[in-house]
């Protein structure tokens, strides 16, 4: 790596709209960041993950190229 040209990895402070806190490393001189969302808040990671299946359409589908 040449020396120099490469920004300084720091800690930083991740804080979720939640309210779940935590450090990862960065190169953000701030020191802090802000997320939507985390792994204990995303619906797919808390198991609340709701499939909707608009219309019908795999289902018209089905229908429509069913073996006859």
């Amino acid at each position: 790596m040449k020396q120099g040209i490469h920004p300084e990895y720091q800690d930083v402070t991740v804080t979720c709209t939640c309210g779940n806190t935590f450090t990862t490393k960065s190169t953000n001189k701030s020191g802090s960041l802000s997320a939507d969302v985390c792994a204990e808040c995303h619906p797919f990671y808390t198991g609340k993950q709701k499939i909707l299946d608009t219309g019908g359409r795999v289902a018209r589908f089905e229908r429509r190229y069913a073996k006859k």
